[in-house]
């Protein structure tokens, strides 16, 4: 078989997993990205056991833990700092293979950038474009344009090309409430486990990354675009600066100008991810709110399961069908799971509050695991373990 050309569009997680995965199969590739560089400005990211099943498809799993931190525990506490829920990560490694993993974004940016050939990698090149008569695909950026056998749009939420390829799909939705994330500079004492503190209509976690510095995030339910009449880290203090220990000493350990803050959205359901040879990947096809802590993870799934589905056949159309159907109703449910669980997250009705909390300490800490299954129990496909839907 002919060596097959690969246009990716956006060079975030997902689509630079997607252009390893394709890569080592033998596919040319080029990853056109609209920044001038590659690089990740976030903070910190949780990756579960099945984003690290996926990165040990792409052969990089070692190399990408060896840049996170694993802690032995963590869960939820009350706004008093009671805990609520515990896991204990050993637990989650013997049920699903691989612990979890936290590491910052721009280091598992660059992980999966260095796997590819350099010149494969083209900043500065905003697609204006996607044109697919059926018997030419045309992707059009800049002055330049591609003629490739598969275009992948991993292009954010916003994605160019499902505005192209998709023009009445409906744009995203916001979720009711905003966030803010950053790192602290590295602590002499950091805190042994992460958590997740439920307050009242607002959130605050942290977790540990590697030279004693902490991933912090807060949420708050507000309108959206809704300005915070001062400093994001400011606010940050107004409305947390209270909350039990550790938050004063981690928020202390933040500098003020690295405080991030984005109000959250999903996207709809799409009724495909795929038109002809172009597929959509990660949050182009299925941004979702991140309680679950499973956005780049479901990325780094779309992207091996992508290469897998093209392997061995010629027909590019009907692999990116078949891609189609195992990762649309996966993530279209992981989806929903994440926004009743925000939902769940930010209530603020104190009966409300009572019970959700009452509810989740009640619960054993198996049955938390086992109801998390679905989720994290996914390997890559044909892999007997293989998870490709999301009951709830």
């Amino acid at each position: 078989m002919p060596q097959r050309a690969a246009t990716v569009v956006g060079g975030g997680i997902g689509g630079l997993a997607a252009a390893v995965a394709l890569h080592r199969r033998g596919w040319r590739v080029e990853v056109l990205e609209r920044a001038p560089e590659f690089r990740e400005i976030g903070a910190g990211i949780s990756l579960w056991p099945n984003a690290l099943h996926a990165l040990e498809a792409l052969g990089l799993a070692d190399a990408v833990r060896a840049l996170g931190a694993v802690e032995a525990s963590g869960g939820v506490r009350d706004r008093r700092g009671r805990w609520l829920s515990r896991t204990d990560n050993a637990e989650l490694a013997r049920r699903f293979g691989h612990p979890l993993v936290v590491v910052h974004r721009a280091d598992l940016l660059r992980a999966l950038a260095e796997a590819l050939p350099a010149g494969c990698l083209r900043p500065d090149s905003e697609v204006s474009g996607v044109r697919d008569n059926g018997r030419s695909l045309v992707v059009d950026h800049g002055e330049d344009e591609s003629r490739p056998d598969l275009v992948v749009g991993a292009d954010g939420m916003g994605s160019a090309v499902r505005r192209a390829l998709w023009p009445d799909a409906p744009g995203p939705r916001y979720a009711g409430y905003t966030a803010w994330r950053m790192v602290t500079e590295p602590l002499a004492e950091p805190p042994s486990e992460g958590a997740a503190i439920w307050g009242r209509g607002a959130r605050l976690g942290y977790a540990a990354l590697p030279g004693g510095r902490m991933y912090c995030f807060a949420t708050a339910s507000l309108p959206a675009k809704a300005a915070s009449g001062s400093s994001e880290y400011a606010e940050l203090l107004r409305r947390f600066g209270d909350w039990p220990a550790p938050v004063p000493t981690l928020l202390a350990a933040v500098r003020a100008d690295t405080v991030l803050r984005h109000d959250l959205y999903d996207l709809p359901p799409l009724p495909s991810f795929v038109r002809g040879r172009v597929a959509l990947l990660g949050d182009a096809a299925h941004a979702m709110t991140p309680n679950l802590g499973q956005g780049a993870c479901q990325a780094l799934e779309d992207a091996v399961t992508l290469a897998h589905c093209l392997d061995g056949t010629p027909d590019v159309a009907a692999a990116l069908r078949s891609y189609d159907l195992l990762r649309r109703p996966r993530t279209q449910a992981v989806a929903r799971r994440s926004a009743r669980l925000g939902a769940v997250g930010q209530l603020s009705w104190p009966p409300a509050v009572l019970l959700r909390d009452t509810a989740a300490r009640l619960t054993p800490s198996r049955m938390t695991l086992r109801a998390m299954t679905p989720v994290l129990g996914w390997t890559p496909p044909g892999d007997r373990m293989t998870t490709t839907d999301v009951t709830g």
